[in-house]
């Protein structure tokens, strides 16, 4: 592949007596070397020292770029809290649920158009994300997972995809320190509180849009900051983890339906920081042992474990203030450190661009229905009871989520002993391998 010489008979006497892995296989120990010539190869030109460096041009290239710009979009969405705080509803007259009716709408074309979005990444390149984030912020969210996913190998990927979401957790604390500052320019120039939140937030943004748009990456066939030699090397370490990419393949509707088939306001201001900085150094030291240990179930269900023990509190305990704010934390912490783990742990287990592209989008897509749910889970009416029905439904939704995790690793353990036991050469070719993806009976799946 890049021109190795002949191997000595040592070599050739090793490679016989070794077992040999199908192709797309995932191997728990994958870190050793595996007696394939074309795996040899990639040791022999990108020794581990050059590819750390290579692997530290794509984190310094990619994920600080997405980070910051679903930091601003995750921030442009959620600064409707904190104006409400500096008195949005009080001079707009909104009454009963028709904030949380305001809050809703943004959900609609959020959910409807993932999908189309993720296909239109792959057509238009992913610096076309901010186009679609200002149309209805789409494309944002699953265009940069399914981005990411392309990158990295499938253990490692869980720190840069925890990173990543980590960085709503620092819109949450940056977005509280801005806006208690933007609220003491409360009725200058004869403007609210919420309407200069709006109004300085959404500028930043919109400058940072028009710079970003030109330094964005692409998918690493056609990164042009990578030079020949470190773009062929990229293409084939994934290729030895994941199978071909089928990235010259365009994404049509029949790939949809294949992904179906197969399954006191500054005060508080200053409060809602802690847990937020907090669950984003959770987040990564999770993301970082579940790399490490390159296993993600236990590590979707010890943070949900933790997340429900601090609903729990929250539900049964209304008189103490420092256990609540404590539970906060615990709620924090455990939702923002399992969310990314589970996104990357399915978007990780599909295979090529195709399949990739529409899962993650339908994930993503179908996960923000809880949005709409949420806006209407803690009304005002609400409050005499200290939000109960709220708390309620958090825990309800919690515990969902841990029984879909159980079944789905149920699943692919399932999966992984079928195929193990199932004739390994099917005749199949590697057009058909590609084409099928996870679903080749080649591939095996992380747990």
């Amino acid at each position: 592949m890049f021109g190795r010489e002949k191997k000595n008979s040592s070599s050739e006497s090793s490679s016989r007596n070794e077992p040999q892995l199908p192709n797309n296989y995932f191997d728990p120990d994958i870190g050793r070397a595996v007696n394939n010539e074309n795996d040899d190869d990639l040791h022999l030109q990108f020794p581990p020292s050059r590819e750390r460096r290579l692997l530290t041009k794509i984190d310094l290239r990619v994920i600080p770029v997405l980070s910051i710009i679903y930091l601003l979009a995750f921030l442009d969405r959620t600064n409707i809290a904190n104006a409400s705080v500096f008195g949005l509803q009080e001079e707009l007259g909104l009454k009963n649920t028709q904030y949380n009716t305001a809050l809703t709408i943004f959900f609609v074309p959020y959910i409807v158009f993932e999908i189309p979005s993720n296909i239109l990444l792959k057509k238009l390149k992913p610096h076309a994300t901010r186009f679609l984030l200002g149309l209805a912020e789409t494309g944002m969210f699953p265009g940069s997972f399914y981005l990411i996913g392309m990158w990295y190998r499938r253990f490692e990927a869980q720190k840069r995809y925890s990173f990543f979401f980590g960085s709503t957790s620092l819109a949450g604390a940056f977005g509280g320190l801005l806006a208690s500052a933007i609220g003491k320019m409360d009725r200058m120039n004869g403007y609210r509180g919420w309407r200069w939140i709006f109004i300085l937030e959404g500028v930043l943004t919109a400058v940072v849009a028009i710079v970003f748009f030109f330094i964005i990456p692409d998918f690493p066939e056609n990164a042009k900051w990578l030079d020949e030699e470190e773009r062929t090397h990229v293409q084939a370490r994934l290729r030895k983890d994941q199978g071909d990419s089928a990235a010259e393949r365009s994404i049509g509707f029949r790939d949809v339906i294949n992904v179906f088939k197969d399954y006191k306001p500054i005060q508080t201001q200053f409060h809602s920081v802690p847990p937020w900085a907090a669950s984003f150094t959770f987040a990564m030291i999770v993301a970082y042992f579940s790399d490490k240990l390159k296993h993600r179930f236990a590590f979707t269900i010890l943070p949900i474990s933790l997340a429900t023990a601090g609903f729990a509190i929250l539900i049964t305990v209304h008189n103490n203030h420092k256990l609540q704010y404590g539970a906060l934390f615990m709620v924090t912490m455990g939702v923002y450190s399992a969310m990314p783990v589970i996104v990357c742990w399915f978007n990780m287990n599909l295979g090529g661009h195709h399949r990739r592209a529409v899962g993650t989008a339908w994930q993503i897509g179908f996960g923000n229905i809880g949005g709409i749910i949420a806006t209407y889970s803690f009304l005002p009416r609400d409050k005499l009871r200290f939000y109960r029905p709220g708390y309620a439904i958090c825990i309800s939704f919690i515990c969902l989520s841990a029984v879909g995790c159980v079944v789905y690793a149920g699943s692919l353990l399932v999966q992984n002993r079928r195929r193990e036991r199932a004739p390994r050469d099917l005749g199949l070719t590697r057009y058909e391998k590609t084409e099928m993806g996870d679903m080749n009976p080649e591939y095996r799946y992380l747990l």
